[in-house]
């Protein structure tokens, strides 16, 4: 099995959504662009990756947002080493489809007191769903890794709360421990990297926001 030496995950560069919040009431969530701030966080993460990766190869896998899409462009990555894939179950959780300002307000307000992996957004998707769809992909990537020639690098250009949720999945996290912590910030990044014992590392912790509290036996 090639087991690849690096797996990034990248959240997105700044976008529409990011710094206004009515948008989401004009425009599908998934076709809302990049900003002048966004393109320029994605072009310096570019920069930081092609020192990363070097002449190696590399497997990126890309939310199907408009702005994964930009963000990936803007990375500036040689495409004669790079095989990229759209892949849905990358995508950001489901608030719903048009959705109102206020009524997203409320709903984040319920969703903090509720926990954000249980709480379902009304014709939308809970964290719990969006764990099993990362799930699902994982199983995919695991069995790609039984090419022998699988490139010594994943990337994966997602969002900040699909990122959290792969780190659980990997690394079996409690739901209390993923309660605890932040997203990263637009264009951050947090990278597994396999040790020698063939085991993975991430390469820095996402912030936490709060002290874990586990029901118990698993805490």
């Amino acid at each position: 099995m090639a087991r690849p030496r690096r797996i990034v995950l990248l959240r997105h560069g700044e976008s529409e959504g990011n710094t206004d919040d009515t948008v989401y009431e004009r425009e599908p969530d998934h076709a809302l662009h990049l900003t002048e701030t966004g393109w320029r966080q994605a072009t310096e993460a570019g920069r930081r990756l092609r020192e990363v990766f070097g002449e190696e190869r590399v497997s990126a896998y890309v939310s199907p947002y408009r702005r994964t899409h930009q963000t990936f462009r803007a990375l500036g990555l040689d495409p004669r080493r790079v095989r990229i894939r759209e892949e849905p179950r990358l995508r950001e959780q489901d608030w719903g489809n048009w959705q109102d300002a206020e009524d997203v307000r409320l709903q984040k307000i319920y969703r903090d007191a509720y926990g954000h992996f249980f709480y379902r957004f009304a014709q939308g998707e809970s964290g719990a769903d969006v764990y099993d769809r990362v799930g699902a992909f994982l199983e995919s990537l695991h069995r790609s890794f039984e090419d022998p020639d699988h490139p010594p690098n994943v990337l994966l250009v997602t969002h900040g709360l699909t990122m959290r949720l792969f780190c659980m999945r990997w690394f079996h996290w409690t739901v209390a421990e993923f309660e605890s912590l932040s997203n990263p910030g637009n264009a951050d990044s947090r990278t597994l990297i396999l040790g020698t014992g063939g085991r993975y590392h991430l390469d820095r912790p996402f912030e936490r926001w709060c002290t874990p509290e586990s029901y118990g036996a698993t805490g």
